[in-house]
């Protein structure tokens, strides 16, 4: 389990609340936590406050994302 999906457990929202408060979709939120793709890096931020963690901390345990290429970022 990533850190996208942790964070978001331990705070205990739901999917489609986090896709409300950062303004893209429910399958946006579900990529991030699969390791499909990342969010676009002007959303770190917003993320980490909402997750009440650092990035570093959602990026900590996320699959190696060096095939994930830039257009590929929600």
């Amino acid at each position: 389990m990533n850190g996208f999906r942790r964070f978001r457990e331990k705070t205990g929202l739901k999917q489609v609340q986090v896709a409300a408060v950062m303004r893209t979709h429910q399958s946006a939120v579900s990529y991030w936590e699969s390791g499909d793709s990342l969010p676009r890096p002007d959303k770190l931020p917003a993320l980490a406050a909402l997750y009440h963690c650092t990035i570093d901390e959602l990026l900590r345990d996320y699959p190696d994302n060096s095939s994930i290429t830039r257009g590929e970022a929600i």
